[in-house]
């Protein structure tokens, strides 16, 4: 079924026109969804998701199995058409035009298969003349920078092996918008530290990448932001670097006495928490003044952590939607 004979009988002239005039608008993120859903029945594997990526940004997707990242960015890639809202990537409607989407795409998948009779060598041609943006030279040198032996046939690779080839057949494109969906399942800690290496890499190429991923170290490693989904819903976007800003400091004092916070310190103060003679604080933004002040306490001990994702993955996990939405 075409493209053309698909949208006939899904919608009218006008609704395709209006999709299409919305298609020229000025490009101002790599993808901007607005009320997006999808619905499977009476399951909704995505409500009313509102995002934004900016171009030149590694944005992670969290969240646990079942919670629509695929189902996102399969609807990104027109894969899926939504049942309500719309979303453009680089500037185009994919239900309008799913093809010119995937000509600024390159995507990988969690499940990525691969031509088993064909030998790895064989293979990044193939997906390098498919492909608009493919560079057949690039994926060949990502190939030899992980180590893969392309003289054999995909059928006798290993997983991992096999992963590699599908990581230099992707990310040799120079496709302006990358799709990582799980890039580093199977591999080992060198072979991931490479990957990742490589997203930061194109990320200074200007490109735009979208990182889904169930290890939180690597979302916190390369990417700029990150937006978490429960149950088909945005729960919550978090700034890596606002995150960063973040610090629990625990320590515990000698006499158990406690000194008023200044007023000028409590901006960078979250909450405070006194249990005896123990001092837990939690901060934002520069720490300098506050360790200034601790520093003339009679403190016996004391450590400062960071909080990172996890604290907020486990937060919005175990806790209401609304409730962290609005955070």
């Amino acid at each position: 079924m075409t493209v053309a004979t698909h949208l006939s009988r899904n919608h009218t002239d006008d609704e395709v026109l209006s999709r299409n005039q919305q298609s020229l608008t000025p490009v101002l993120a790599a993808v901007q969804a607005v009320h997006l859903s999808k619905q499977y029945g009476s399951f909704a594997a995505l409500t009313d998701l509102s995002l934004s990526i900016p171009e030149g940004q590694v944005f992670g997707l969290l969240g646990p199995n079942g919670a629509g990242k695929t189902t996102l960015l399969r609807t990104l890639l027109g894969f899926l058409f939504p049942t309500g809202g719309h979303v453009h990537v680089m500037g185009i409607d994919p239900v309008v035009d799913p093809v010119g989407v995937r000509q600024l795409v390159s995507y990988l998948p969690g499940d990525a298969r691969l031509p088993r009779e064909m030998r790895g060598n064989a293979v990044l041609r193939f997906f390098s003349d498919m492909q608009v943006h493919g560079n057949l030279k690039q994926s060949l040198q990502i190939a030899e920078r992980l180590d893969l032996d392309l003289r054999r046939f995909v059928g006798f690779m290993s997983t991992g092996m096999r992963q590699k080839l599908a990581i230099a057949a992707v990310m040799g494109s120079r496709a302006p918008l990358l799709i990582l969906d799980e890039p580093t399942a199977n591999l080992d800690p060198t072979v991931r530290g490479d990957v990742l290496a490589m997203v930061q890499e194109a990320k200074a190429d200007g490109r735009t990448v979208i990182f889904s991923s169930h290890v939180l170290s690597e979302i916190e490693d390369v990417c700029d932001s990150v937006a978490f989904l429960r149950r088909g819903k945005l729960a919550r976007e978090q700034s890596l670097d606002s995150l960063k800003q973040r610090h629990r400091i625990v320590a515990r004092m000698v006499d158990g006495e406690f000194l008023e916070l200044p007023d000028a310190l409590k901006s960078f103060v979250s909450s405070v928490l006194m249990d005896h003679d123990r001092i837990t604080i939690d901060t934002s933004g520069d720490l300098a003044p506050l360790l200034t002040w601790l520093n003339q306490l009679n403190l016996k001990e004391m450590r400062v952590e960071a909080i990172g994702l996890r604290a907020v993955y486990d937060s919005i996990h175990r806790g209401d939607v609304a409730s962290e939405v609005s955070k």
